[in-house]
């Protein structure tokens, strides 16, 4: 099997700077939202004004399906899930590397060398669970799943784009180099 033809490995990390963005606001969306707030106190999003939230549990709990769905933060959870599906499918397609394919490559020198497409494409696919579970336990009544499934996929993106750590693409060549994930490259 060849290995595909490599990548700048400055899209990736634009990709994740953006995506850095939205798994912030996706973070503080959920912190603020029906996922952490309590039946009383200062939760004042009640996203249908006939919704009551006992006394002393998580709001979360007693939410109706449909408020959990339209909770903001589940919302751009949504989103940020549909783009890592996105990149994981059709990654020559994926918003964030045709941005940077057609406005910043262009005015950068080009990169030193290439790097395989494989790892950052697999830590897409991580990225899209960890969210996913975040939404399927939010969706669920789990109070905290939504804002810390984002959280950690904002640690993992936020590692990528400042300091170029993709822990996504770590696992993928540890995977590989176990035998779960094909053949590993001959250095």
């Amino acid at each position: 099997m060849s290995t595909p033809a490599g990548i700048d490995p400055r899209g990736p990390r634009f990709a994740a700077t953006v995506t850095t963005v939205l798994l912030l606001v996706a973070t503080f969306l959920g912190l603020i939202g029906v996922s952490t707030a309590q039946g009383t106190g200062w939760f004042a999003y009640q996203p249908l004004a006939d919704s009551t939230f006992p006394a002393g549990g998580w709001a979360i709990a007693s939410a109706s399906v449909a408020q959990r769905a339209l909770d903001p933060g589940f919302l751009l959870a949504v989103v940020i899930a549909a783009l890592f599906l996105w990149s994981v499918l059709s990654p020559a397609t994926a918003p964030w590397g045709v941005l940077f394919r057609r406005f910043v490559r262009p005015r950068l020198t080009p990169p030193s060398e290439l790097e395989d497409p494989r790892p950052p494409r697999f830590a897409q696919g991580v990225g899209l669970f960890v969210v996913t579970v975040g939404l399927v336990l939010h969706l669920a009544g789990v109070p905290w799943a939504l804002p810390i499934a984002t959280a950690a996929a904002f640690v993992a993106a936020f590692l990528n784009a400042a300091i170029g750590l993709c822990l996504g693409c770590q696992l993928y060549l540890l995977l590989q180099r176990i035998g779960i994930l094909g053949r590993a490259s001959a250095a």
